[in-house]
């Protein structure tokens, strides 16, 4: 009953919909549905052959002459104790209620994440704000030596993350394989009240000047000319550029 029980809750969150990018990079949905149609198929053949058991138990317990003798300990060990089914309960809470994904009570004590270093920069559009991704935008600001970010606006997007000083952050948490391995991201904004924690959002603005652009003394930090609420993306991990 147990695995049928938490092979189900699997599925829920992985067939029957994409609950599980809360949990876990887009690659590894297929295995969780895999592993989730295993847990049920074990799960229901344990209760097919307990149930044929407990048939045949029932038509030998009446064919039994009176006075049969008990186990030798005096227990039926046909029987699973009750306190086992405590078991079920990890598996019905998974099955009806799935975790929300990280956010940023995680961001606030998880480790930061080391942008891998950019060999070259594709050329920006001529006009217009330039979506990026927070990585890119970390990368250009203390990476870029062309300071292809002077005076640009740009567009970023990503939920709250309550900051120091009355500070905020806007924060991405990456995955290598799923949350329990997450790292943060995060640029501190500036210009605007911060909304409330976990709220994503998409803000436009120019880079803070802030330390040398360019350099790794550059300060992650943005000018913030307007605010979007958005709804949470679909994967939450995936550090995308937002879109219009």
């Amino acid at each position: 009953m147990l695995l049928l029980l938490t092979g189900a809750a699997i599925l829920r969150v992985s067939l029957f919909s994409d609950i599980c990018l809360r949990y876990v990079k887009e690659g590894l949905q297929p295995f969780l549905i895999a592993s989730g149609f295993v847990l049920v198929c074990f799960g229901l053949a344990g209760a097919l052959r307990h149930g044929l058991r407990f048939i045949m138990r029932r038509e030998s317990t009446s064919s039994a002459p009176a006075g049969t003798a008990a186990a030798p300990d005096g227990h039926d060990h046909a029987e699973v104790p009750g306190i086992a089914w405590l078991l079920a309960a990890p598996a019905l809470v998974l099955l009806m209620f799935a975790p929300p994904a990280l956010g940023s009570y995680t961001a606030a004590r998880d480790s930061p994440k080391v942008v891998e270093v950019y060999d070259h920069f594709k050329r920006l559009p001529a006009r217009g704000p330039v979506p990026l991704s927070l990585t890119e935008f970390t990368a250009r600001v203390q990476q870029d030596r062309a300071k292809s970010l002077s005076g640009r606006t740009v567009v970023l997007s990503g939920f709250v993350t309550p900051g120091k000083n009355g500070t905020w952050d806007l924060t991405r948490l990456l995955v290598a394989c799923c949350a329990a391995d997450s790292q943060s991201l995060t640029v501190t904004m500036h210009g605007v009240p911060a909304p409330p924690p976990d709220t994503w959002v998409k803000v436009t603005g120019t880079w803070h000047p802030s330390g040398a652009l360019g350099t790794a003394s550059a300060a992650l930090a943005l000018d913030v000319r307007s605010l979007e609420r958005i709804p949470q993306p679909l994967s939450p991990y995936q550090d995308r550029p937002p879109t219009a």
